[in-house]
């Protein structure tokens, strides 16, 4: 994360100071997140057959060699805008899985630690909010000293360093087999070779399957991935062109990122300590307001840089609290067979905007000037964020509430509770059926989804309809 925050600050800054065109600093985002996303999307029944743990070392080891080609080429007075578009390519297309299977260790990681998921998943998104902020001020510094195309030589080194960090550090993990609960060994063994006998395509469409039954998940993916696209245009070009315009330098760039991803630790840290007790769509539409829209008026409005800080320090502790919800709600629904390619789709459907961020960032500018360009921008992030509040399906992610009452103490007249495990066998005829492969014929099963089930017990069952 580290060099990867390194190569965000030097390749646009690199293109913006070498060409002057903010269309063509567009070009080396989309040149890079679009196989990013399409390998996202592919690469998950992979992950699942070859291990998280091994795909991700090989992609940390081959971006080594891609990243490190950039420096290389323009010391040797040979790297073009082509060639360049060609290596961030390839070095996207790596990133894709090779980020999907990181992520897929993360229930593992809980399991292994013995803490819940919500703990994890802010302690995770805490250690990439530290390495964004140390890769943000160490980028603006290491740009404007070396050089952007120097620079990326850090981010190679960090994927190799990451390859020996994740080969030493995960070998005596809980195996996904015994996440997935499954009891009696025998019966594991001959669900993993009928997993095993499916062919790719079939494996992709039994995670896509049941990412699309999942309507609390494919509703959160389908609103990020819009976030992620304004994110994008805001981070790739709208701030480097703020502060080119603005006679400022690429370590004012830095400067920003670096105070936002700092003060967005302390929300990650909040987020993992006290992250159970809270409750996730009130703090989730509540952060997505105070870390959205102000950060692209105090740009606007070129407002001192002292203002844009404190605003990136708000926002930041804002935006920590994001990550482990969505993190925890995310791994708490998908089971363990199915969580590579879950994962890498859901994460192809969130990223599958961030393609055009850039480009859309470019001709924002372009067209209508940076400060119009940031309004504009702005105002969308809002509209997006604020989805949530009309769209119920949305409330779906908090925790079941517990039972309480007479029925919870059991006492006299109590109400005979539903049964509690009814949900999870339907969940596991699901996830059985998707590893059986498409003859199971989920679209016939009479009975209702989890989803679904809830729906009807609290009267909303039209709430989950359109987003199916």
């Amino acid at each position: 994360m580290t060099g990867t925050r390194v190569s965000m600050i030097a390749l646009p800054w690199f293109v913006l100071t070498t060409t002057g065109s903010a269309t063509k600093t567009g070009l080396i985002a989309f040149a890079e997140l679009l196989p990013l996303v399409l390998s996202k999307a592919l690469g998950g029944p992979v992950i699942d057959r070859v291990g998280a743990r091994r795909v991700a070392i090989a992609c940390d080891a081959l971006s080594v060699v891609a990243v490190g080609l950039v420096p290389l080429l323009h010391a040797l007075g040979v790297l073009g805008l082509p060639l360049l578009l060609v290596l961030v390519a390839v070095g996207g297309a790596l990133r894709g899985p090779g980020d999907a299977a990181k992520s897929s260790l993360i229930p593992s990681i809980s399991a292994t630690a013995g803490v819940p998921l919500e703990r994890t998943t802010g302690l995770s998104s805490s250690v990439e909010r530290t390495a964004s902020m140390l890769g943000a001020a160490f980028a603006g510094g290491l740009v404007a000293w070396v050089g952007p195309a120097q620079a990326l030589v850090v981010d190679a080194a960090s994927f190799g360093l990451s390859a020996l960090v994740i080969a030493w550090a995960t070998t005596h993990l809980v195996p996904a087999a015994e996440l997935a609960g499954r009891a009696d060994g025998s019966a594991a063994v001959a669900e993993d070779a009928a997993a095993d006998d499916e062919g790719y395509w079939a494996q992709l469409r039994a995670g896509w399957l049941f990412l699309r039954q999942e309507s609390v998940v494919l509703a959160l993916s389908l609103m990020v991935a819009c976030t992620n696209l304004l994110d994008l245009a805001y981070a790739a070009v709208l701030v480097p062109v703020w502060a080119h315009d603005s006679g400022r330098t690429a370590a004012t760039v830095g400067l920003v990122f670096a105070v936002f991803s700092g003060a967005s630790i302390l929300g990650s840290l909040v987020a993992a300590a006290y992250g159970e007790r809270l409750p996730r769509f009130r703090i989730y539409v509540l952060a997505f307001l105070i870390t959205g829209l102000p950060r692209f008026l105090v740009l606007a409005v070129d407002a001192p840089l002292v203002a844009v800080l404190a605003v990136s320090v708000v926002g930041g502790i804002a935006s920590g609290f994001l990550n482990p919800i969505l993190g925890a709600v995310f791994f708490e629904r998908v089971p363990a067979p199915l969580l590579g390619r879950v994962s890498s789709l859901n994460s192809a459907i969130a990223w599958s905007l961030m393609p055009l961020g850039g480009v859309l960032g470019g001709l924002v500018v372009d067209g209508l000037g940076v400060d119009t360009g940031l309004m504009v921008v702005g105002v969308a992030y809002l509209a997006a964020t604020m989805a949530p509040l009309v769209i119920p399906s949305f409330r779906a992610m908090d925790r079941p509430s517990a039972p309480s009452g007479p029925a919870a103490a059991g006492g006299q007249g109590a109400v005979e509770p539903a049964d509690p495990e009814g949900g999870q066998r339907r969940h596991e005829r699901t996830v059985a059926a998707l590893l059986v492969g498409p003859r199971a014929g989920l679209a016939h099963d009479p009975e209702p989804s989890p989803l679904e089930d809830d729906a009807l017990r609290t009267g909303e069952e039209g709430d989950l309809g359109p987003l199916r």
